[in-house]
This record gives C-alpha cells, sequence and structure tokens, in this order.
C-alpha cells in the first residue's frame, strides 16, 4: 500500500499536464501513486497520461467515457487509490520541491490524524503572488491536533480539495462524495472537517496554485455560479442526516452567508445582470437555514448581514456603495492627516535648524534604520567609552525597536525627535545613505562606512549595466553621497573603487573596517555563548554558506542542492544558511530551507541581526560574490568561492576582480565539487591558507582590529591614534586629516 495517492482530474490542460505530472513523479518522497483522470478531455490530455503511465508503474490512467465534471472525476479516482491517504491536485496546479516529504514528516509527528491542511501560494499568469490569508492560521497549530468544535477559527481555512490530505478509511468511510457543478470542494471539506476527529496543520507552501488568464471555469462569469447554492443545500442535507453535529449549525450558517456574500460582487463570476437574483436566493437561504437565536458577526460583512432579512436589493446595493464611499473618505481623512504631520515635522526641522549643532551629539543608523548593527554599532560602542561626552542617538524603524540593546537612545524616522536630532547632532554614521530630504548644515560631519569592501560594480559603474542599474537612480546616489565628509576603506583597493565609483567631496580614510575589529581579535567567549544560543552540538564543525543576490533575477534562484550537500557533510558538520537581506522572503526558506531545519540538519540565520556573529561562530565560508569574503578573511579561515554562474553574475553586474584567478580559496562550480571539497579535507589545505594569505594582505591590509577606536579618535576627538598597522604613505593621509575642524556650536 503506497503512503499517498495522488489524485489529478484532467480536462483541457495540455499545456499545465506535465509539470503538473512532473512535479509529482520528481518528488523526495517516492512511495505514491498518481490516479490521473482523463475527463473526456478534447485535447492531447489522455494520450499524455497514457505516456506517462507507460514510463512510470506509479502512474494509473482512468479515461472516463463522457464528461462528468471535476467533482465526479475526483471520485473516480478515489475509486482507484490503494494509498493510506488521499490528496487531490488539479491539473494546472503543481506541488513544491520536497511537498510530499514535509506532508509526510508531519503526518508522522501528529501520528496519523483524519485530515492535514497544508499551505499553498498562488502563482498568478503574470508573475507569482503571496501566501494564503491563513498562513498564520496554520502555522498557529503547530504540532497539535484538533477537532473543529475546541478550535472553529479553522473553518476559516481555504475551501479547496487539493490544500488537504485526507486518510483515505476516514475518507471513504464516511461517503464523502464531491458534487457536480461549481464550488464542489465546499461541502467535502466542511463535512470532512466536522467529522474529523482529529486535524492537523502544516505551515509550508506545498502547493503552486495557478491563476490562469483564460479558461478558469472559477473565473468565467455566468449563471453557473449559482451552483453555489445547490452545494450548500446538499451540506446542509448532509447535517440533517448526521444530528450528531447539530452544534456546528451556526458555524456553518455564518460561513455560508459569509460565501455568498463574497461571490456576489465578484465581476468575474456574478454578472451585473444577475447580482439581484444572487441577493434573493442569499435571503431565501439566510431565512431557510438560520438556527434559533444565531448571532450576526461583527466581521467585514457586518452591514450586508444587518440587511439581509428583510431588505430588496436595491436599498441592500445602496447601502453597501454608501459603506464604500464613507471607507473611501476615511482613507482619504488618514493621507490628509500624514500629509498635514510631514508638513509639521519639516516645519520643526526648519526651526531646529536656526539653532546652533550640538557638538556633544551623534546619529547613528545602519542598513535603512534596522538597529545596532555593523560599522556604525562597532564605532558606538568604542565612542561610548573613548569620547563618553558625545551622545549617541539611533534612528530605529518602531518594528526593530523591541531588538535595541538596553539603554540605547533612539528615535524613530520621520518624527519630531527625528528632525530635532537630524537638525542639531554634529555626527552622523551610517553604513547607507541618509535619505533624500536630509537638509546637510555647514560643520555636520558625516561618516560613511560602507557595507562591505566592493566586488561588483558600484556607483557611476552602474551606468553600463542595465540589469544592475534597473529601479536605481544613479544621479540620486552621487547626491546624496556628496554629503560624506569622510569614507572608510580597508585597502588601497578599495579606496580607489570609492574615488571611481563615487567621484563626490569626501575624503577617503584608510582605517580599515570597524565592523571586523572582533574577527580580527576574536571572542571566544562570545562565540561559544553564540554556538549554545544557535543550539550547535559540542565539537560540530561550522560552515556559514552566505550568497549574494543577483541582480538580474526577479528573485531568489538556489544554486546549490541543500539537501544533497547536508547529507554528503553529514551530522558532524552544521551548516548555517544566511540569505542576502533582500532575499529574506525567498520561498525557499518556506520549503526546502524549513524541512531541513526542522530535521536538524541545517540552521537558516537568514534573520540573524548581526553577520559579524556568524561569521565569528564559523569555521569555514561558502559565498559566492559577496562582499563577506573580504570581512571573513579577517579571521584566517577556510573560505570557498561557488562560483557557478560567474559569467553570468560579471556580464550584468560588472565586477572590479577576476575571482576565479585570485580567489580566497578553492572555487567550486557545482554541489558535487563543493561536497568533495569538504569530503576530501581539501577546504583547509595549505593551498587554501596561501590563497587566502595573498588575499588577505591585497584586500585588508588597514584591518588591524583597532579600525573603531582609530575612527572615533581622529573624527570625534580630533587626536591621532597608534597607527602601527597602516602603511607609511597611507598613515600621512590619516594625520592630514586628523584635525577635521570638529565644529564648535557656533559655525
Amino acid at each position: 500500500m503506497p503512503r499517498f495517492s495522488v489524485i489529478v482530474p484532467v480536462y483541457k490542460v495540455q499545456g499545465y499536464l506535465r509539470e503538473c505530472l512532473d512535479s509529482i513523479l520528481t518528488q523526495s518522497c517516492t512511495d505514491i501513486e498518481v490516479i490521473a483522470v482523463d475527463d473526456c478531455s478534447p485535447d492531447n490530455c489522455g494520450n499524455i497520461i497514457d505516456e506517462y503511465a507507460a514510463r512510470d508503474a506509479r502512474v494509473t490512467a482512468v479515461h472516463l467515457p463522457r464528461n462528468v465534471g471535476l467533482g465526479r472525476a475526483r471520485n473516480a479516482g478515489v475509486g482507484h487509490a490503494t494509498g493510506e491517504y488521499l490528496l487531490f491536485l488539479d491539473s494546472d496546479d503543481s506541488y513544491t520541491p520536497g511537498a510530499l516529504r514535509a506532508i509526510d514528516e508531519r503526518l508522522a509527528v501528529t501520528d496519523d490524524p483524519d485530515v492535514l491542511v497544508f499551505d499553498h501560494v498562488r502563482t498568478h499568469w503574470w508573475g507569482r503572488g503571496g501566501r494564503s490569508m491563513t498562513a498564520d492560521l496554520l502555522a498557529s497549530a503547530g504540532t497539535d491536533t484538533f477537532d473543529i468544535m475546541s478550535s472553529p477559527q479553522y473553518l476559516h481555512l481555504f475551501l479547496v480539495a487539493w490544500n488537504k490530505a485526507y486518510r483515505r478509511d476516514f475518507f471513504t468511510g464516511h461517503g464523502f462524495t464531491y458534487q457536480q457543478g461549481l464550488y464542489e470542494d465546499a461541502p467535502v471539506t466542511y463535512q470532512a472537517l466536522m467529522c474529523a476527529r482529529r486535524i492537523a496543520c502544516l505551515d509550508r507552501v506545498c502547493v503552486q496554485y495557478l491563476q490562469r488568464r483564460r479558461g478558469a471555469i472559477t473565473r468565467t462569469p455566468g449563471r453557473r455560479h449559482f451552483d453555489i447554492f445547490a452545494q450548500y443545500a446538499g451540506l446542509f442535507a448532509f447535517l440533517d442526516e448526521h444530528p450528531e453535529l447539530d452544534g456546528a449549525r451556526p458555524l456553518l450558517f455564518e460561513r455560508m452567508i459569509n460565501h455568498f456574500l463574497a461571490t456576489m460582487p465578484l465581476g468575474e463570476r456574478v454578472l451585473p445582470e444577475d447580482r439581484a437574483a444572487f441577493y434573493r436566493e442569499t435571503v431565501g437561504y439566510y431565512r431557510r437555514y438560520k438556527p434559533d437565536g444565531f448571532t450576526p458577526p461583527d466581521d467585514t460583512y457586518r452591514t450586508q448581514w444587518r440587511l439581509l432579512p428583510g431588505s430588496p436589493y436595491p436599498v441592500f446595493q445602496a447601502c453597501v456603495l454608501a459603506e464604500r464611499l464613507r471607507n473611501a473618505l476615511l482613507r482619504k481623512k488618514s493621507e490628509v492627516r500624514k500629509a498635514t504631520t510631514r508638513r509639521i515635522n519639516r516645519a520643526i526641522a526648519g526651526t531646529q535648524r536656526r539653532r546652533p549643532l550640538d557638538p556633544n551629539l551623534a546619529v547613528y543608523s545602519a542598513f535603512w534604520h534596522r538597529g545596532v548593527l555593523g560599522d556604525p554599532a562597532a564605532i558606538h560602542d568604542v565612542a561610548r567609552m573613548l569620547a563618553p561626552h558625545i551622545h549617541p542617538v539611533w534612528v530605529v524603524r518602531p518594528d526593530d525597536v523591541e531588538r535595541l540593546p538596553e539603554g540605547i537612545d533612539h528615535v524613530a524616522p520621520d518624527t519630531p525627535g527625528y528632525h530635532r536630532v537630524m537638525s542639531r547632532a554634529t555626527y552622523f554614521v551610517n553604513n547607507v545613505d541618509w535619505t533624500h530630504g536630509l537638509v546637510k548644515r555647514p560643520g555636520q560631519i558625516h561618516v560613511h562606512t560602507h557595507q562591505g569592501t566592493p566586488l561588483g560594480h558600484m556607483g557611476v559603474d552602474l551606468l553600463g549595466r542595465p540589469a544592475a542599474k534597473y529601479h536605481v537612480d544613479v544621479r540620486a546616489m552621487l547626491r546624496r553621497a556628496d554629503r560624506w565628509d569622510f569614507s572608510l576603506v580597508s585597502s588601497p583597493y578599495a579606496q580607489q573603487i570609492w574615488d571611481r565609483a563615487y567621484p563626490c567631496h569626501f575624503t577617503s580614510l584608510p582605517t580599515g573596517a570597524p565592523r571586523n575589529d572582533v574577527l580580527v581579535r576574536g571572542d571566544a567567549l562570545r562565540t561559544v555563548a553564540l554556538r549554545k544560543r544557535l543550539g550547535v552540538p559540542d565539537g560540530n564543525a561550522v560552515v556559514l554558506y552566505a550568497p549574494t543576490r543577483r541582480d538580474h533575477r526577479k528573485s531568489y534562484v538556489p544554486r546549490l542542492d541543500f539537501e544533497h550537500l547536508v547529507r554528503e557533510l553529514g551530522p558532524a558538520v552544521t551548516l548555517l544558511v544566511r540569505l542576502h537581506p533582500r532575499d529574506t522572503k525567498a520561498e525557499i526558506r518556506g520549503l526546502q530551507l524549513r524541512d531541513l531545519q526542522r530535521r536538524g540538519q541545517l540552521l537558516d540565520v537568514t534573520d540573524e541581526p548581526s553577520v559579524q556573529d556568524m561569521m565569528l561562530v564559523s569555521d569555514a565560508l561558502v559565498t559566492d560574490y559577496s562582499s563577506l569574503m573580504f570581512d571573513y578573511a579577517n579571521t584566517d579561515r577556510p573560505i570557498i568561492v561557488h562560483g557557478d554562474d560567474w559569467a553570468a553574475y560579471r556580464a550584468a553586474r560588472g565586477a572590479y576582480v577576476d575571482l576565479p584567478a585570485e580567489p580566497p580559496g578553492h572555487v567550486s562550480t557545482s554541489t558535487e565539487e563543493l561536497t568533495d571539497l569538504f569530503v576530501s579535507g581539501a577546504w583547509q589545505d595549505a593551498r587554501s591558507a596561501a590563497l587566502r594569505a595573498t588575499f588577505r594582505r591585497r584586500f585588508c591590509p588597514y584591518d588591524d582590529g583597532h579600525a573603531a577606536a582609530r575612527v572615533v579618535s581622529l573624527i570625534m576627538l580630533g587626536q591621532e591614534y597608534p597607527l602601527s598597522a597602516i602603511p607609511q604613505q597611507d598613515a600621512r593621509q590619516l594625520r592630514g586629516a586628523a584635525h577635521p575642524a570638529v565644529p564648535d556650536g557656533t559655525r
């Protein structure tokens, strides 16, 4: 008996069918049977499923003698099923990689419940959409099981056949069958959920739900959408036959009327000329099935609920329109309030700019106001010791305030407090540009720390790179860079690149990167604490994988087979995966990475605030073209460049360094090559060490563990700092900038 029977009803989908079947048959869970039901399709679908059945013994092709519709085609598939669990997949949809294995694992953890519900993602014909609106509801269930009477909120789950796994003996034992017509999913979904003693959830996207431009029945308007009434009549007939389910009547009545109200205004379903009739049917069902003592819900449709008992359709229509106009007016008022607040804040800023600068006030920000991070954080920590008279204030988004260390003075962007400190502060430290609207006053000193040594093209060098320049206004970027007074660099190479890429009015300071001080010096106690917090087993080697983003790709595309890699690395190696900050919403995080983390095979550390911590805790770095390699070289630990698409990256973004020719360690171009480097031990051999030493000499000569102190001494205190690690010609440059005319508050 196979674990899963996947039933695929097929009708007029020849352009999508192969992708659907391939998504099932290529799953890592192979204990399956696929029952493809040809509903007398007039195109080539019947031949396609015969082809798959001949090629793969797991596929059964069922040909119906006449067209019976989606629901009855599913019923035919159930009759051929032998698996422990039934799954239904529409033939224009597909499973995500690893979906069936994730479903199998959750079924095992929850001790084979009657029903398992999982998540999906909408894929529109023009591009990918988002997860279902009930994703948080699925997540809140965890690994618990429940029934609907104790957890009625789960009746709000998406009413479809293909987001559930049904235990076959439960499904067939209760005689559940799909009826003819549209909305056939609703009755079976509700019947199964009400009868199930144990329901479980999986907060994982398992299905890609395609919204076709043409051909989708649910998006073809007409009287067929009146089938919804007969489907719900069948549901309440089922309740009449099962008096033990009477307690569910109020819940199902509410869901039914809300379904009617949600369907009625949809132009792709109910035609305008049919809406009065649809409304009259809705009122009739309200009167016929309303339970005694029922209280209408206070939800999105509360106005419509109040009108339903007896209002004529013109009155109902007018009241709904009035409510929409009222909501639009409220939105307009909100926009006016926000605009007024912006004007007030600008007035506050103008008033503050008439006051003298505060020579003892410094403003910090990092990564678009995400918290106390990066170079600004390192400078801030040292400034509190060396220059305690200078008061630090951080600009932090409200969503990130709760993660701030204790005792950090902060303001939120575009608030009165923000405009006060931005108008009067003397020192500004940031690793990205301040907003375009910031007015820089004479005497204010802007320190730009950058986020790393550049590998890919930056600034004006992007002008010839349309793929990398998309949505980037280089002229605006240069106007913001014109505010910089000082640009911190870690090498002559970096200085040359920044001076070339940003032809602006700043001075490059060969200080080293403050964020790398901890990497140069090391911190054994911090490393031990980090390993413990992350749950790294004692004695395990830790490998950090940190890829950069691809400008020529709309979304993240995995460059590694993570499942293969962790299997070959074995349990003695812990893999940390940290995607680029702009890939935090990448689908793979909720798919393969989440599955592997749940199995204890890797850790997704993309959301960890400090990348320096992740570098500190790791024993080796695997990256592609990320600037992290320049920072990580300071640890003197192995680096592997996984450059499988170097030619494409260089063509799209451009590169200042021929990385494959001058790497900081070994180079791999496939998952197998990368795996071999670790299995063979070559990742930490003498050649790796020699390449790393050469790389560090070229790109990290100023990083000596004292960069932050050097910056504070030079810029905030006007004093020289010991320059033992800095070559003499660069030390002279630092001394020339050593007294940058610190303002006295009168300028």
